[in-house]
């Protein structure tokens, strides 16, 4: 009895043995606190769809090393409290090598203090904040434009037109902030002046006050910087009021999902764009973006770019930080890539610039409810 016990033993430290030297995958946990639900949320989810169609594709051909990554999504509501609370989950209890995609400017704000005393990088913030730029944060890594870009460029875009009277209607914090400092930079080139410039409760839109104002003030356009649920009832609300002003927004509201909300009113809204049209299959970028999503029965859009974008660059940075990638030597491996090219597009990262891409352009909603450049 004692021999066939010390065989039986025997038999199972081989089977353990096996199993620990066997073929396994490790896990790259990395970290996403963004409004799931709530105003952003369709441009949210497109925007995660497109990264997680590159992670997916890099999972399936082996991972990284041999590790899969795991991108872990929690829902902050759009609710910069919230979006704290889940990084600190994040971070301190499941311990993710890097946040990503995170979305809103207060919202991404709210995270730094957390980054910084973690020293987590957080790569492709769906913001174009001027705040996340300059001075550099160091631990954020940007993917995309500044808010201040691409507001700056529509309003020139405007006045190009011969459109003078031109309104601004921005959302009462941090990111209206951003995008009113890009529009005044575009009046002063175009030497004019803003026909009206008003502001709401982000938490709480109300525009049955504006409404008649911007009516009375003749604008011929209106550029509003808000979120997707904001927008699309301001412009309802304008509309409904009498004002034939042509609507203008930021990227932010560059989703399926924002032109679907804008209803019968979407035919020629002008909508910002950091990436190059999804239907330029000139950029690689966007002829990868159709292939992944053609495999998965989906359509491509603007805010899916973004995401695949964002995805590419975190993965070149797990990819240089080595076999056993840290928080340190992810944030290293960021901080050194140099003409990274990601399809068309090329991203630069140094010590003195996070700022990673800076491309912006201009697309208008057709009678489709596409997006057309």
């Amino acid at each position: 009895m004692p021999r066939f016990w010390s065989k039986t033993r025997l038999a199972l430290a081989l089977a353990a043995a096996a199993l620990a030297s066997a073929p396994s995958w490790a896990q790259l946990l990395i970290g996403q606190t963004a409004g799931f639900t709530g105003s952003v949320a369709a441009g949210v989810q497109e925007t995660t769809e497109g990264a997680r169609l590159y992670l997916n594709a890099v999972n399936a051909r082996g991972g990284i090393n041999g590790q899969k990554i795991e991108l872990v999504s929690l829902d902050d509501k759009f609710d910069p409290a919230l979006t704290q609370s889940n990084a600190r989950t994040l971070i301190e209890e499941r311990n993710v090598l890097a946040l990503f995609l995170t979305r809103g400017t207060p919202h991404t704000e709210a995270v730094i203090p957390l980054l910084d005393q973690h020293g987590v990088p957080l790569v492709g913030p769906s913001t174009g904040a001027m705040v996340l730029h300059r001075p550099v944060r160091r631990n954020v890594f940007n993917v995309r434009a500044t808010y201040q870009r691409e507001a700056e460029k529509a309003i020139g875009h405007l006045a190009s037109m011969g459109i003078s009277r031109i309104a601004l209607v921005i959302t009462d914090d941090s990111f209206g902030a951003d995008g009113l400092a890009g529009a005044l930079k575009g009046f002063e080139s175009a030497k004019l002046k803003p026909v009206l410039q008003e502001r709401f409760d982000r938490a709480r839109p109300d525009f049955s006050a504006i409404a008649p104002k911007l009516v009375e003030s003749q604008a011929q356009a209106v550029l509003m910087v808000a979120s997707g649920v904001a927008t699309a009832e301001g412009y309802a609300a304008f509309r409904a009021a009498g004002s034939g002003a042509q609507l203008v927004t930021l990227s932010n509201n560059a989703s399926s999902g924002f032109a679907k909300s804008l209803g019968a009113n979407a035919r020629g809204v002008i909508v910002t764009q950091v990436f190059p049209n999804e239907r330029a299959m000139n950029y690689p970028l966007v002829r990868e973006a159709h292939e992944l999503a053609k495999a998965q029965g989906k359509e491509v859009s603007p805010a899916m770019l973004e995401g695949l974008a964002a995805a590419k660059v975190l993965v070149e940075g797990l990819r240089r930080a080595g076999p056993k990638p840290t928080r340190e030597r992810l944030h290293a491996a960021l901080e050194g890539l140099q003409k990274f090219d990601i399809g068309g597009l090329e991203v630069n990262f140094s010590p003195e610039d996070h700022t990673g891409l800076d491309f912006a352009d201009l697309s208008i909603i057709g009678t489709d409810g596409k997006f057309r450049r």
